[in-house]
This record gives C-alpha cells, sequence and structure tokens, in this order.
C-alpha cells in the first residue's frame, strides 16, 4: 500500500455542514475503496491567486491515506462526478514527505 495526500477545493458558497457532509463523503469513498484514512484537515476559506468557475475563494481540504494505486484512479472519477468540488489534486507520499506530513500533523495536535 502507497502514502497518498489530496486536497480538494470546495465550492465557496456551501454551507459549514455541506463542506463536513463533503468530507464525510469523501471519508466514506476512500473507505469504501479499502483504503485507510491517516489523517483529514480542513484548512478554510481561502482567497486563491486564479478564480475557478468564476470564484475567487474555496474551502481547502486535505486528505492522507494509505491505498493501493488503482484506489485512486477509481477514486477521482468520483471527485469529478461531484459538483461541490472545484478542483483537487492527488499525490503519492514519499519517505521525506511522510516525515514532513508527521511533523505537521504533530505540530496542529500540539497547539
Amino acid at each position: 500500500m502507497n502514502n497518498y495526500e489530496t486536497v480538494l477545493i470546495l465550492n465557496p458558497v456551501l454551507s459549514d455542514d455541506q463542506v463536513m457532509e463533503s468530507m464525510n463523503k469523501f471519508k466514506e469513498l476512500l473507505t469504501s475503496f479499502k483504503a485507510e484514512c491517516v489523517s483529514e484537515e480542513l484548512w478554510g476559506l481561502k482567497k486563491m491567486k486564479y478564480s475557478i468557475q468564476n470564484k475567487k475563494t474555496g474551502f481547502y481540504v486535505l486528505f492522507e491515506y494509505k491505498a493501493n494505486s488503482s484506489v485512486v484512479s477509481d477514486l477521482e472519477v468520483e471527485l469529478k462526478r461531484d459538483e461541490r468540488i472545484m478542483r483537487f489534486l492527488t499525490v503519492k507520499l514519499d519517505k521525506h514527505a511522510l516525515e514532513f506530513a508527521e511533523k505537521r500533523r504533530k505540530k496542529i495536535t500540539s497547539k
């Protein structure tokens, strides 16, 4: 199993409940594809440098998970179908990125 991070940019017109619902949906997708969710972070509403779908802001969400490589393609198909998700990016983590992610998680939990 490989380690991955997926960053989602959600539509800024969503309410807090809808953002949490989207996060839960993504987490359920991961578990249905037999992936193990390591962490999830809601970064909040951020201003983007370039507009996407005529929107200048978006809710940023980060998921870190362990999965097989076939899961990523299936997952991205589902992400493309969701109208609430404006953009997403999935990255495979190497050992250095894993160390950095662990430090980031420890820093967030210690606050």
